[in-house]
């Protein structure tokens, strides 16, 4: 996809902009929900992301009243049917699911998630995989199908990587919400800003780390999710080596250069 083009796919938007890509949630009627299509979507547009060398920030963000309500529990009562009462059929959903929250995770370029409204269950677990959120105002998050007997469980994977453990469970466990100040202090979010600002506010985050050498955040996005996995003494011997070659990039050496000359650096990539 080229730069400053705008393409439309029923219920995605994808817009880049100079190094900055951003994909909208475009199907407001059902609150943005995860079906089938949304996730097939998602995952199609992250794989062309992922291989391209000119994006170097990801927005993710919803038009209408909500960023994302979760599955469409719709489609899934319809599975229900199925001779083994649609076993198969989530069985794929969820593995489908956590592989595109995962690409998420794995994308070489950081993403941010730009929320309003609310953002539920697999809506909440979708913030909680992108590396920087931005809330409005106003904004609610849950993971609360228990409310209706189901568990969050894959939801809690993104959720307990992201904020404390018991008030996670808490969540899970009584199904309410939290405000967007609370998802602040809990680490869910990077900021909460007026509604009127969450845009702004998000494009100007995206364009500070798209200003930044782009192989250098590619290589510390990796790095930060590995040695996360790590015990200290593995993550130390594995992010000393991803420093180290690091450090012998020509462009790396311009960056210092420039640093130590006290004059902006100049890079193409």
């Amino acid at each position: 996809m080229t730069e400053d083009t705008l393409v439309r796919e029923d219920i995605l938007l994808r817009e880049d902009e100079g190094a900055i890509a951003t994909l909208t949630l475009n199907n407001p009627g059902k609150l943005n929900a995860l079906s089938e299509a949304m996730l097939a979507t998602l995952q199609a547009a992250l794989d062309d992301i992922a291989a391209s060398r000119s994006v170097r920030v990801v927005i993710l963000r919803a038009a209408g009243k909500a960023f994302c309500a979760g599955h469409d529990l719709r489609e899934m009562t319809a599975a229900r049917q199925a001779p083994d009462g649609g076993l198969a059929y989530f069985e794929t959903l969820f593995a489908t699911c956590g592989r595109m929250m995962t690409s998420i995770v794995k994308l070489p370029q950081p993403v941010i998630a730009e929320v309003h409204g609310i953002a539920t269950a697999a809506g909440c677990q979708l913030v909680a995989s992108c590396d920087l959120a931005v809330a409005a105002e106003g904004t609610r998050f849950g993971v609360n199908g228990v409310n209706i007997g189901l568990f969050c469980s894959t939801p809690m994977v993104a959720l307990t990587r992201n904020i404390p453990r018991k008030q996670a469970f808490e969540m899970l466990t009584a199904g309410e919400f939290i405000d967007a100040g609370e998802a602040r202090s809990l680490g869910l979010v990077n900021r909460v800003v007026p509604e009127a600002e969450l845009a702004g506010t998000s494009r100007a985050l995206a364009e500070r780390i798209a200003a930044k050498l782009g192989p250098a955040v590619r290589i510390g996005k990796r790095a930060f999710y590995e040695q996360a996995e790590m015990g200290l003494e593995a993550a130390y011997a594995h992010t000393g080596r991803v420093m180290a070659q690091n450090m012998i990039r020509e462009d790396t050496a311009a960056g210092i250069e420039a640093f130590l000359d006290k004059r902006k650096p100049e890079w193409n990539q």
